[in-house]
């Protein structure tokens, strides 16, 4: 089921909450946004192991945090830089929309349609039960898919544009995995930052 908001909306769906605000920022914001964040990071390409194999990540990666907390997922530690001016400047602004306090962010560049992320939850120990993650997109919109683990019914797929806010809530990372999918349309880069809270 496809769902394409052209304003804010508030899904309230079996196990989850979302709320998908498709243009908290300006075009010009969001293009300032995704150049300054292309320059100031010092991007990681990791190996991940899956079902015994190992490849490179199918994306670029990079973790900031205003701790010195490490976060680890598919056998892969990474541990922070600390937060840009330009990414304090976000955080501030998506603390307010989501009324949530955030100390990490975990950022994904998707190169071109051969990059992605496949099926997962952010379960991780490290953020706690049933936390609050706010998924922030600048550049090339992207296809989130996301469904439940147990009610066939239940999948859905939003388009997240450029400048666009998706928070996830409730008991989603439980009962829910989403993914970004490869495409073979030839297109352009997206930044994907990802506020969240590690707990010690």
């Amino acid at each position: 089921m496809d769902l394409f908001p052209e304003e804010k909306q508030h899904f309230k769906l079996p196990n989850a909450e979302l709320i998908y605000i498709p243009n908290y920022f300006s075009k010009k914001e969001s293009n300032t946004f995704l150049k300054n964040i292309r320059q100031e990071t010092e991007w990681q390409h990791d190996d991940i192991t899956i079902f015994g194999k190992t490849y490179k990540q199918p994306r670029l990666t990079a973790l900031f945090s205003e701790t010195n907390l490490p976060y680890s997922y598919s056998n892969i530690t990474m541990h922070p830089n600390q937060f840009t001016e330009t990414l304090l400047t976000i955080k501030n602004k998506i603390e307010y929309i989501s009324d949530n306090n955030f100390n990490t962010a975990l950022i994904n560049l998707y190169r071109d349609g051969n990059d992605s992320n496949g099926w997962h939850s952010d379960n991780e120990k490290e953020l706690g039960l049933h936390p609050i993650i706010a998924s922030v997109s600048f550049g090339q919109p992207r296809t989130f898919h996301f469904k439940h683990n147990n009610l066939k019914d239940q999948r859905y797929k939003l388009i997240l544009k450029h400048g666009s806010v998706l928070i996830m809530k409730g008991e989603m990372q439980e009962h829910w995995k989403h993914q970004i999918a490869k495409t073979k349309k030839k297109i352009d880069e997206r930044i994907n930052v990802t506020f969240r809270t590690l707990i010690s």
